[in-house]
């Protein structure tokens, strides 16, 4: 007698363990066409599936069981695509955002640069210097904003109640002139 097997000891047959039966196609598809109109089984619905499929109720259970896993899974993967091409277009737009800021920038030191040069040499008595209103109506008739506009602008720096360099700045970030009238 060998020392692995002795006589007590039960051999192993797949045969007799597995006495679970596969399903047909049949019983698959009825399953399936059960599950998508409710994903939990009832006990009165498990019972009637065993019945009209001539299966035992546990089997029925353990079939939607791992079914239920299976849509989940399925549902997560969807989800996570779903939210991955929602990041996706986010982040393109992001660094499409970026850029338009980083072209806006220059253009505003651009602006800032010109302003600077047109400045009087002597120092101006307000703190901020002031920019007639013939910039605004060249703005408004322009309307691009860009720094050839800034060419064609003349320039008044004398106290009449026109815009501020702050309010020229917020004429720029607009862009359509709405608020240099």
């Amino acid at each position: 007698m060998s020392l692995f097997h002795s006589p007590n000891q039960k051999h192993f047959h797949p045969s007799k363990h597995n006495n679970k039966k596969r399903l047909t196609k049949d019983q698959v598809r009825l399953l399936e066409i059960s599950f998508t109109s409710n994903k939990r089984l009832e006990p009165e619905r498990k019972h009637q599936l065993a019945r009209e499929l001539d299966l035992p109720p546990r089997q029925i259970a353990i079939w939607y069981q791992n079914k239920r896993a299976r849509w989940k899974t399925q549902s997560l993967e969807l989800d996570y695509g779903a939210l991955q091409h929602r990041l996706e277009v986010a982040s393109a737009e992001k660094r499409r955002l970026e850029r338009e800021v980083e072209k806006l920038q220059g253009e505003l030191e651009k602006a800032h640069k010109v302003l600077v040069s047109l400045r009087p040499s002597p120092p101006h008595p307000h703190p901020l210097p002031l920019v007639s209103s013939s910039l605004s109506r060249s703005y408004e008739e322009g309307g691009s904003g860009s720094s050839s506009l800034i060419e064609d602008v003349s320039c008044s720096w004398v106290n009449s109640g026109d815009l501020q360099l702050e309010e020229l700045y917020a004429c720029f970030m607009v862009g359509d002139g709405s608020n240099c009238a």
